[in-house]
């Protein structure tokens, strides 16, 4: 059994006397190493901008929400909310009233997603850490202040420091649209601008963040709610999430709807999912490409030793010996060059992971790339190239043939 790999080693080291097969044979391995480097690095550098992602999102998405199953909004009223307040693993629930409206600043109009939010989301929100003029405030004195996300400001021409409100306008629920008067039957209330926050291009487009009265007052409500938000705290378990999920959802009933953080964006996180599953797919697809010269290199070699193949067979060799023989050569050409990536790809994911040496270009939320690596990736990796050099090293095997 020790056979086959002995003779596979020495044929791997030993000189050819044809040099373009040690040629054929480096460039094999130095292929393999880089296309398994460059996977490694990749996958990492995509599994930082996707934790970077979910970062941001968690800035304004909670990390459970409560909704009802049919229609837009409920009261939220009961002992369940008082049982999830009392819940060890809760930091905040807070109440949010959230619609499409038309707002007017200046003379520009635009559609806007208006958030309005209770004391606590105002106390607790992390979206303080992303303010990048003015301060995060929904209330001066008597006066509403509202939040507005950076790039629907820049579209409105609005500032923290400047002091006209934003007019927001939404049609009355409770008052027929007259043809003669048609501003009679529209509902109008006016913020003013205390700051601008930046979380990613599609929430600092259209998102502005104003007090729960006010939206109240804009829509015609008294205390509906279009959800609950549940915050938790850090360093919760994802078990201890789904817990606390699957609980919730069976205290309120159908009537109901408990989301995750995945289940509120389920198509953006599916989205992420599926592209870095392409990404692993074109990149292993090139390393295919690149295992082919492990075929070239295979099949020059067995044309090489030819006579120490007659001579194995003269000595009582069997023909799954002498192809295993070269199948493990073949592999182990492949399997050098993916140790060699695999130190390469992982000692470069280490580096930027922990000091960021090459840095970002412009104005981006992080100064470096972000990197961060994945065992799951490196096993994937490995297993993947692995596999790929063994059935290359398999295809110029199958023409072995006793003379």
């Amino acid at each position: 059994m020790r056979l086959a790999p002995f003779i596979a080693g020495r044929y791997l080291f030993a000189k050819k006397s044809h040099n373009v097969i040690n040629i054929i044979s480096a460039i094999s391995a130095i292929g393999m190493a880089v296309g398994t480097a460059a996977l490694i690095i990749i996958l990492s550098v995509y599994n930082g901008f996707d934790s970077l992602v979910r970062s941001l999102m968690s800035n304004v998405e909670p990390d459970l929400m409560i909704t009802p199953a049919a229609g837009k909004t409920f009261v939220p009223k009961g002992d369940t909310y008082d049982w999830i307040y009392d819940q060890p693993a809760v930091k905040s629930m807070c109440c949010v009233l959230q619609e499409q409206v038309f707002i007017n600043y200046d003379g520009k109009q635009s559609l806007a997603k208006a958030k309005g939010v209770d004391w606590i989301y105002e106390e607790e929100s992390p979206i303080r850490s992303h303010i990048k003029e003015g301060e995060f405030k929904l209330h001066k004195g008597d006066i509403p202040m509202a939040a507005v996300g950076a790039g629907l400001a820049h579209e409105m021409g609005i500032r923290s420091h400047f002091l006209s409100p934003i007019e927001v306008y939404y049609p009355s629920r409770t008052r027929r649209i007259s043809m003669a008067n048609p501003a009679a039957s529209i509902e109008s209330i006016n913020v003013w601008p205390s700051c601008l926050f930046s979380v990613n291009s599609e929430i600092d487009h259209d998102l502005i963040i104003l007090p729960i009265e006010q939206m109240r007052e804009l829509l015609e409500y008294t205390d509906e709610v279009s959800a609950v938000e549940i915050r938790t705290m850090e360093g919760t378990s994802a078990k201890t999430l789904a817990e606390l999920q699957e609980e919730i959802a069976s205290r309120l009933g159908p009537d109901f709807k408990v989301r995750n953080r995945f289940q509120q964006n389920e198509s953006l996180y599916k989205m992420m999912k599926y592209e870095k599953m392409a990404i692993y797919m074109i990149l292993i697809f090139v390393i295919i490409i690149i295992a082919f010269n492990i075929f070239g290199s295979l099949t020059m070699l067995m044309i090489e030793k030819r006579e120490d193949i007659m001579t194995l067979r003269s000595m009582g060799a069997g023909e799954s010996l002498i192809r295993r023989i070269f199948i493990l050569e073949g592999w182990l050409i492949s399997l050098s060059g993916l140790a060699a990536g695999m130190i390469l790809g992982i000692g470069f994911s280490l580096f930027q992971q922990h000091f960021g040496f090459i840095k970002m270009p412009g104005h981006f939320v992080v100064q470096a790339y972000p990197v961060i690596l994945s065992w799951s990736d490196i096993l994937i990796t490995a297993a993947g190239v692995a596999v790929i050099g063994y059935l290359i090293a398999l295809i110029p095997t199958a023409s072995l043939k006793r003379h």
